[in-house]
């Protein structure tokens, strides 16, 4: 089998309320998908969604970089043969993860499509029948955030992510008026997005956080500083998760040496796709870390990829992949997969979701295709 051809669209995915974190306020989500197509007549679609603030990539950046750069290289290549796709990509341009991530997802969808098989069969087979929703909170007025999370506590779910990360007395507010609000029994997970800078500002925060149950605290000081992560660690006892200071499996060993967090979390933009993501999980696996399969607000396409990779593996305990809940429009149908509380993905072949080419024009802003 062969690629015969990339088509590559630049997407604003319309989000149904504006995405608030420490760093940055979404009113679109910015995405690239890409279509690859075979001499077998096979199709398979993938995404890139950036964040310029964790690995330095832009929108029409990856765009170009795929476009110009690792389109042309894997054209003519194999796209069941994952490892010689990457060694060909990461020949091709240094770093780009979410670049990668983007042909790295429709290879395996190509390759489970071919094989008739869902994409969690092809890389460790399923383990977890299904996942908590988590409901994620943009960041706002305690007030107005507690109603959110109390509303829907209502619909049924049972866990939340909290995003603060702006000044430490306004974000405990945050915490304690949520906390109030929906009582001892819901799970509370705090992502301050390096909001906090510092292991003396996060651990004052950590000290007044602690009477409020928290299952831990995500990425509270700047993604280089790790040895500023392995202080907090070893001065507080909530659980701290490392993101945006982990990429790939340079990064994680040096959590894993310095003792730097208690828990993984890992996106498929950070470290290129598929393919990468099963690679850290089993090197959190050897140091004995949980992990969790995190979000950078991917469509149906990105979301369902983190899903196969989350559903295979043992030591991941927990995902946070809610893009297509908060998009107004999407590409694919992986919304029907989302049953509050719970995440059941369906058994089709490769990622397991139906594209509507229609919708997929329609959000397109500019594309090109490269044969």
């Amino acid at each position: 089998m062969k690629i015969t051809k990339i088509d590559v669209y630049g997407i604003q995915f319309p989000l149904a309320a504006p995405f608030v974190i420490s760093y940055h306020t979404y009113d679109k989500m910015p995405s690239i998908i890409v279509k690859i197509e075979t001499d077998e007549g096979i199709i398979g679609y993938g995404e890139g969604v950036p964040d310029e603030h964790v690995t330095g990539e832009t929108w029409e950046g990856i765009f170009h970089i795929i476009k110009n750069t690792l389109g042309p290289a894997v054209l003519g290549q194999n796209p069941m043969e994952i490892e010689r796709i990457h060694e060909i990509m990461n020949n091709a341009i240094y770093s780009s993860p979410t670049a990668k991530a983007a042909i790295d997802i429709a290879c395996f969808d190509i390759l489970g499509k071919k094989l008739q098989q869902p994409v969690y069969q092809l890389i460790g087979g399923r383990y977890h029948e299904q996942f908590p929703i988590t409901h994620v909170l943009s960041i706002g007025e305690p007030e107005d955030m507690a109603k959110e999370a109390l509303e829907k506590a209502g619909q049924g779910y049972e866990y939340f992510k909290i995003k603060v990360g702006t000044e430490v007395g306004k974000d405990v507010e945050r915490i304690k008026a949520i906390r109030s609000l929906i009582g001892p029994g819901p799970a509370i997970r705090v992502d301050v997005n390096q909001g906090w800078k510092n292991s003396s500002t996060t651990l004052l925060a950590l000290e007044r956080l602690e009477k409020y149950q928290i299952d831990w605290i995500e990425q509270p000081v700047a993604a280089d500083d790790m040895d500023g992560m392995a202080e907090v660690k070893a001065k507080t006892r909530i659980p701290l998760m490392v993101d945006e200071g982990l990429k790939g499996t340079r990064e994680m060993l040096q959590v894993i040496q310095k003792r730097a967090a208690d828990k993984i979390n890992i996106k498929l933009m950070k470290c290129g796709g598929i393919y990468p993501a099963v690679k850290l999980a089993h090197q959190a696996e050897l140091a004995g870390l949980d992990c969790q399969v995190g979000s950078m607000v991917e469509s149906s396409v990105g979301s369902a990829a983190g899903f196969h990779v989350a559903f295979s593996k043992k030591n991941i305990t927990s995902v946070e992949l809610t893009g297509p809940l908060k998009f107004s429009q999407d590409i694919g149908d992986l919304h029907t997969a989302y049953q509050v509380p719970f995440i059941r993905l369906p058994k089709r072949a490769g990622l397991g979701v139906e594209i509507d080419e229609s919708i997929l024009k329609e959000l397109t802003v500019f594309q090109d295709v490269i044969q």
